[in-house]
Parts: structure tokens; C-alpha cells; sequence
């Protein structure tokens, strides 16, 4: 009986090992599981870097996207959409004395003289085509008034399209210390320069582009698009839709890229990366957005249902404020693995509490896996100016009932599962063997006693 305690004592020692064992596997398994919830992004030589879906606002990967960086020439796409939003095509640019001599000839230019003229269309193909600082100056004159006074308009601007470390000091991104931005926020002004069409138009011009002689320069010029991405370049991308690069010395090689392949586009940002690097990088990035996401249709209900009445009611200004959804988009952007019962909202801890005539504006963000696949705004209004911005009916986080997740699951191995059984089968097997033949010899020895 002591030699079957004594088997029964290391099955229990071995069963106990097993089981640790097998609990550990699922363990690892499950966080290896967790690990992989957000597709692994290629790796980039950019120290700073974003691509989001210009449609949803949905950020698909993000490398120190929220560090101040110096933007170069890449703040040609917001001089180009402030001309666009305040000129008609056909008007007459007149470069003053300032305008025309402000480069230097290491910048880029198009020899633009004092007091010679071009149309706003001319103007802007000379902008985002071929980068001409002089231009650029030129349009901020047009536009305002004054280059101090367009640097207002386009700080003004970025803030709308949702800059919130931005600030300007020129309209063609020459160095300054105070002239600076984030790859976050340089993807958001390039949302609201992708979503105009007229800036697209002229932005995605793979072909030579010609200005005719003017009342300065008896010759034409021929302007051809700088991004080496577009058709006929080194470094052609057949989604490509235009972009602007920049560079200083202290900016590094920056690059801002549309592209657009079926029914997503996307906007990259790379900051400080190399010259040549930087279209790779893009490339990478495009490559492994459209290939790992999918767009997925949101309602109304949807989006209701992600809140609940604490999200919001409890406030002074509830019985006074109407309440108002405004979609940027009828769709979110997720991981081909992922589906709409995985998203959840957040606030959006930068969102601006500006108070214009009564209404109050406030933005949320659709969640997935800790990452934004999606975008809201939630708009108060009322006829009562009194009210301060501080009674905001703000989402508490700690409040909000996010939608129902999926049943949480153990991840079994069923092969380790079979062998452990199989293993315990063995075991319970040879204990009964062996009790047959320690019986067996036991009757054995009393026939012989007989």
C-alpha cells in the first residue's frame, strides 16, 4: 500500500508541474495575443512621424508625432489653402519690392521681379509645385495685406483644423525659432488641404506646368512638381496624390504625402528624416495603412449608444444648451481584425472650449485598442452668452460605458491539452497494471506457502 501512496504522491507532484506549466502557456499565449492587437508598423529612419486616414481623422501609427518640430517648406500647404479659401483663380498677384527680393539664391524661387504679375492660379502652381519662397510671400501680401497679418490668418486657421502646437511666423517655412509645428498637427492642416478640391487639382499635377510670359519676363517658365513620389519620378508611388517636401539645415528633410487606393486616403508625415529616406518611409507606411485597415460604416444609433446619460447630463448648462452631433465622417477606420463592438469614445484632452455667439464646441474620439480610428464634434448651443465655458457638460472617462466588448477567452493549445490527458491516461494505466502484478505476485506467493 506504501509503494501506491508513494506512486500516487508523484503523479499528484507531476500532474501539479503540468497544470503550472500549461497555466503559464495560456498566460503567455494570451498576452502574446494582446501584444498583436494593433498591426506592427515597419520601421522608419523619421524621428517624427503620422499617417491617418484624411476621411475619418483615424491615426493608424504615430512616432513622437506630438514633438515640436520645424516644419520647412511644408507650411506652403497652408499658404496655399488660405489663397485658395480667400482669392478667385483669376486674380491679379503684384509682387512688391519685399516679396521679390526676400529669397536669397539658395532658396527655392522662380525669379519672381518687383512689380511683376501673375494670376492666383500661376501663383499657386509656382507655390506648391516648385516651393518658390518669393511666392509665397507674395500671396500672404495678397491675401492680408501684410506678411504679419497672413501669419495671423494661418495661425488662426491651423488651430481650426486642429493644430495644438503650432505657430507661425512666415509663409514659406523659413527658419525661425518661433516658427514651428508637430507632425500630428502638420497632418491635420493637411487634412483640411486634401479635402479641398481645387488644392488637389493643382497639388497632384505630374506634368510640366507653364507660365506664360509676363509684364517682367518676356519668356515662359516651366515648373515641374519637386516631390519625387508623383509620375515619372524616382521614387513613384502609383497612389500618390501630391504632397509638399521641405528642408532647412535645422528642419532636416520633411515630406507631407497624399495617397489614395480604393476607398481610403491617408495623409503621411515624416519629419527629420533623411533626403532620400524620407519618400521610403512614406512608401512603408502607405504600403502597411492600406493593406492592414478597413473602413466600417457608423449610424447614429451607433454612435448613441456609446454614451449614457452621465456621460454628459450631469451639468448646469444640460436644460440650457441644445445638444448636437456633427460627424466628420459616416465611417471609422480599424485594423482588418477588429469590428465596430470594440470602439469606445474618449474626450480629446486638447479640444478647444471656445465660446462664439453661445455655442460651444468640444471634440470626442472614437477608440479602438488605445488608438483614435475616428473622429467627432460635439456642438452647445444657446442664446445666453453668460455661461462659462467651465460648465461644460466635458465626458468624464471614468463615466463613460464603453460598447461591449468581446467575452474574454482563454487561448487553449489543444495539442498540449491532448498530451497532458494522454500523459494522465499513461499514468492511471501503469497504476492499475502495477496493482494487477503486485496482486498477482502476492497470490503468487500464498499458493507457494500452500
Amino acid at each position: 500500500m506504501k509503494q501506491v501512496y508513494k506512486y500516487l504522491s508523484v503523479i499528484l507532484t507531476a500532474f501539479i508541474i503540468i497544470n503550472t506549466f500549461f497555466c503559464f502557456s495560456v498566460t503567455v499565449m494570451a498576452e502574446e495575443n494582446n501584444d498583436n492587437d494593433w498591426p506592427v508598423a515597419p520601421e522608419i529612419v523619421a524621428k517624427n512621424a503620422i499617417l491617418i486616414d484624411a476621411d475619418t481623422g483615424a491615426i493608424l501609427y504615430q512616432k513622437e508625432a506630438h514633438t515640436r518640430s520645424f516644419p520647412a517648406s511644408t507650411t506652403k500647404i497652408l499658404t496655399g489653402l488660405l489663397t485658395i479659401e480667400n482669392c478667385s483663380m483669376d486674380e491679379i498677384v503684384t509682387f512688391s519690392a519685399e516679396a521679390a527680393n526676400s529669397v536669397t539664391y539658395e532658396d527655392s524661387n522662380i525669379g519672381t521681379k518687383t512689380g511683376e504679375e501673375y494670376t492666383v492660379e500661376q501663383s499657386l502652381y509656382g507655390l506648391l509645385l516648385r516651393s518658390a519662397n518669393e511666392v509665397a510671400y507674395g500671396l500672404a501680401e495678397h491675401v492680408s495685406g501684410s506678411l504679419s497679418k497672413f501669419t495671423d490668418l494661418m495661425n488662426e486657421r491651423a488651430k481650426e483644423l486642429g493644430a495644438i502646437n503650432t505657430h507661425f511666423t512666415n509663409a514659406s517655412g523659413l527658419h525661425d525659432e518661433n516658427h514651428y509645428t508637430t507632425a500630428y498637427d502638420m497632418a491635420m492642416i493637411a487634412r483640411g488641404c486634401y479635402n479641398n478640391s481645387t488644392f488637389v487639382n493643382i497639388d497632384s499635377t505630374p506634368t510640366t506646368y507653364t507660365i506664360p510670359a509676363t509684364n517682367k519676363t518676356a519668356t515662359e517658365r516651366y515648373i515641374k512638381h519637386i516631390h519625387l513620389m508623383l509620375k515619372g519620378r524616382e521614387y513613384y508611388y502609383e497612389y500618390c496624390k501630391g504632397g509638399k517636401t521641405g528642408f532647412t539645415d535645422q528642419a532636416g528633410y520633411n515630406l507631407v504625402t497624399f495617397a489614395e487606393k480604393n476607398d481610403m486616403r491617408l495623409i503621411c508625415v515624416c519629419f527629420k528624416s533623411g533626403k532620400n529616406e524620407r519618400f521610403q518611409d512614406t512608401r512603408a507606411l502607405f504600403d502597411w495603412g492600406f493593406n492592414n485597415f478597413k473602413k466600417i460604416t457608423t449610424t447614429s444609433d451607433t454612435i448613441n449608444s456609446l454614451f449614457t446619460s452621465d456621460s454628459y447630463y450631469q451639468s448646469r448648462v444640460y436644460n440650457n444648451y441644445g445638444l448636437n452631433f456633427n460627424l466628420n465622417a459616416s465611417t471609422l477606420t480599424i485594423p482588418n481584425n477588429k469590428n465596430i463592438g470594440e470602439i469606445y469614445i474618449d474626450i480629446d484632452k486638447n479640444y478647444d472650449t471656445s465660446n462664439e455667439n453661445g455655442i460651444y464646441t468640444s471634440q470626442l474620439n472614437f477608440m479602438c485598442s488605445d488608438n483614435i480610428v475616428g473622429t467627432a464634434k460635439i456642438t452647445l448651443s444657446s442664446d445666453d452668452n453668460i455661461v462659462a465655458a467651465s460648465n461644460l457638460p466635458l465626458i468624464n472617462p471614468s463615466k463613460l460605458t464603453p460598447a461591449p466588448s468581446p467575452k474574454q477567452c482563454i487561448v487553449i493549445n489543444i495539442w498540449l491539452l491532448t498530451a497532458i490527458l494522454i500523459s494522465i491516461f499513461v499514468i492511471i494505466y501503469a497504476i492499475v497494471i502495477i496493482k494487477r502484478i503486485r496482486k498477482a505476485k502476492k497470490q503468487r506467493r500464498r499458493k507457494l506457502r500452500l
